[in-house]
């Protein structure tokens, strides 16, 4: 009888998946060792020996789909720069991107338990890793549907940073698309953390204030003037992180939001509803390694 204790030993000794693990035990007889010998035999072993090792290269895939109504974006980790232009790898970060165009997984960890290929997203990224010998992830995915509308996506530095902007407008010919393809360029370049006014939540709102209001004390400020400055400050604040309200990066003397308004003056009603961006690697922390010390620790004698 194969136990939970069993299964949890052979996961603690291969860092190899419960699934994966069970089955090993089974087709051993509950023996640990041989179910061991088995996973290793089956790349499992070490690809999760593998996972401990800090995975942030890699690329952002998008999907639009051919009539611009739905759309997915992921982010696809590797270890080095190297494995990140492999064809394999490549086709793998492609078709997860479609996959999270149609997928119903409400996070992650659901997304890696989606079929792909006769096996689950989860299990075809541990076949790579076992094939190609280094760490992989997938770390985040995003799905859009545009009911009333479509979605354009824009793909800066070969795939380091991908947008998706959701808009809706009233066609979706050429220049529609180029008005579209110009706010996602603006969007990779500044990276806003908020689509409009409204949507800039209260807490940063009041979080905001509060510095401006110390600020101004500092400076010396009299009381009756201190909310004067704080206003002042907090539309300033706006034009820096506000999408709509940041200086068009093609035309500075003009916000993102009357690019939109001027263009859609000839076009019909045009607006930004939605966007993501994803860029490789952000937030991930890098170990930073010497490798010359690491080749002498290894060639260093290993005491008994």
């Amino acid at each position: 009888m194969i136990t939970a204790k069993m299964v949890k030993e052979l996961r603690d000794k291969t860092g190899a998946g419960m699934m994966d693990s069970k089955k090993a035990l089974v087709e051993a007889d509950g023996n640990i060792d041989r179910a061991t010998e088995i996973l290793r035999e089956k790349g499992l072993a070490s690809a999760a020996k593998k996972s401990g090792r800090i995975a942030a290269e890699g690329v952002v895939a998008t999907y639009v789909s051919d009539d611009m109504k739905k759309a997915g974006m992921i982010e696809f980790n590797c270890e080095t720069d190297f494995v990140s232009m492999n064809e394999d790898f490549k086709a793998m970060a492609d078709d997860f991107a479609k996959l999270a165009s149609e997928t119903e997984a409400a996070d992650i960890e659901a997304f890696k338990n989606e079929e792909y290929k006769g096996m689950t997203v989860g299990k075809a990224i541990t076949e790579l890793v076992a094939k190609i010998g280094e760490n992989m992830d997938l770390r985040r995915f995003v799905k859009f549907e545009a009911t009333d509308g479509v979605v354009s996506s824009y793909v800066h530095m070969g795939g380091k940073i991908r947008v998706l902007v959701a808009r809706k407008s009233e066609n979706a010919n050429e220049v529609v698309q180029r008005v579209a393809r110009d706010v996602a360029m603006h969007v990779a370049a500044t990276n806003p953390p908020f689509l409009s006014k409204d949507m800039v939540d209260q807490d940063t709102l009041e979080k905001e204030k509060e510095i401006y209001r110390v600020q101004a004390k500092n400076e010396g400020k009299p009381d009756n003037i201190v909310e004067k400055m704080v206003m002042g400050r907090i539309n300033k604040y706006f034009k820096e992180a506000v999408l709509l309200e940041q200086p068009f990066v093609k035309d500075p003397d003009m916000s993102v939001s009357k690019y939109i308004d001027g263009e859609a003056k000839n076009l019909g009603a045009m607006e930004v509803v939605e966007f993501v961006r994803y860029e490789k690697g952000e937030g991930i922390e890098k170990k930073s390694e010497d490798f010359a010390a690491e080749v002498a620790a290894q060639m260093k004698p290993q005491s008994k």
